[in-house]
């Protein structure tokens, strides 16, 4: 048993797919079942139930789960006490965060050219244990977080755009009050992979005292803006860089809202009392990049997030 072995069965028992664990690992799926297989005859026991089209933990590989979660977290820790200090800052986001935290850091770095910024991309969960376990400074995150040794910083605040096909009833205006959004159907994917963003939106109908109408959730392998000119009626939203840079000019209708309810905070992870020089101006220059109207991401944030 190897430490390469228990990545990939966590990352096949996060997925619930052999073929995403092995794009998530930057290997093939052939190897990552040959690894997978490998365990399971050191061990003696089977780790997946494969008699289906999904992937599923056995009770034995259900049980290693947490085993291998705290060996991987331990070996985190090992590299980092093992790696000589440096005069370092590591930031780690998913690449929606990547134009506006790439700013931040040449403005440091002009300032500080003897400076190390690193910007690592990873998943939401892998960049929180990056930070508690200091294999990073910082962790980019929309929403706030609540876990003993870390805290967050704000940094700013993402506008939600309102996107709608260019028949849909309201495609005629650039502003939009909330209300009159009510009557048609919200196209999102499911809560339990987006909750940060369902639920911006239903505080905001809460304020206007409507309640959203959800269509259909958006499926894993469609498009939030495709979906949306196959539904006339019904409409999105997107963070607004993402409508700048992606949206097509023609079938659709960009929105705002008029009242400026639909915003998401951006915030940065640390760990409690690691503050120093250096973090405390990459964190002003973070703030200077991220303002509504000019927010950083992508429509949802990984690693759910439909192909737009």
């Amino acid at each position: 048993m190897d430490f390469r072995q228990l990545r990939y069965f966590l990352a096949v028992s996060e997925e619930l797919s052999f073929s995403r664990a092995a794009a998530k690992c930057f290997i093939s799926q052939s190897a990552i079942s040959h690894q997978i297989a490998k365990l399971e005859q050191e061990l003696g026991t089977t780790l997946f139930d494969r008699s289906t089209r999904v992937v599923r933990p056995t009770p034995a590989g259900a049980r290693l789960v947490p085993i291998a979660q705290q060996v991987i977290s331990l070996e985190t820790q090992a590299l980092a006490v093992a790696k000589q200090p440096r005069n370092r800052v590591r930031i780690t986001a998913n690449m929606s965060f990547a134009p506006q935290s790439l700013d931040a850091i040449a403005g440091v770095r002009a300032r500080h050219p003897d400076l190390d910024i690193e910007f690592v991309i990873k998943s939401f969960r892998d960049r929180i244990d990056a930070v508690a376990s200091g294999d990073a400074d910082i962790a980019l995150i929309r929403g706030s977080l609540d876990r003993p040794g870390l805290e967050t910083v704000p940094l700013g605040i993402e506008d939600l755009r309102i996107v709608t096909s260019s028949e849909h009833p309201l495609s005629a205006f650039s502003t939009v009050e909330l209300g009159e959004l009510a009557p048609y159907p919200l196209l999102l994917p499911p809560r339990s992979s987006q909750v940060l963003i369902h639920t911006v939106v239903e505080e905001a109908f809460a304020e206007v005292g409507r309640r959203p109408q959800f269509g259909p959730p958006i499926a894993r392998d469609h498009t939030a803006t495709l979906d949306v000119i196959n539904n006339p009626r019904a409409w999105t939203v997107l963070y607004d860089s993402t409508v700048t840079g992606s949206v097509p000019r023609s079938g659709l209708q960009v929105m705002r809202e008029a009242k400026g309810r639909l915003r998401v905070p951006v915030c940065g992870v640390v760990r409690t009392g690691a503050a120093s020089p250096a973090m405390a101006e990459l964190v002003e220059s973070l703030r200077q990049s991220i303002k509504p109207g000019g927010a950083v991401g992508a429509a949802f944030p990984d690693p759910e997030e439909p192909r737009l």
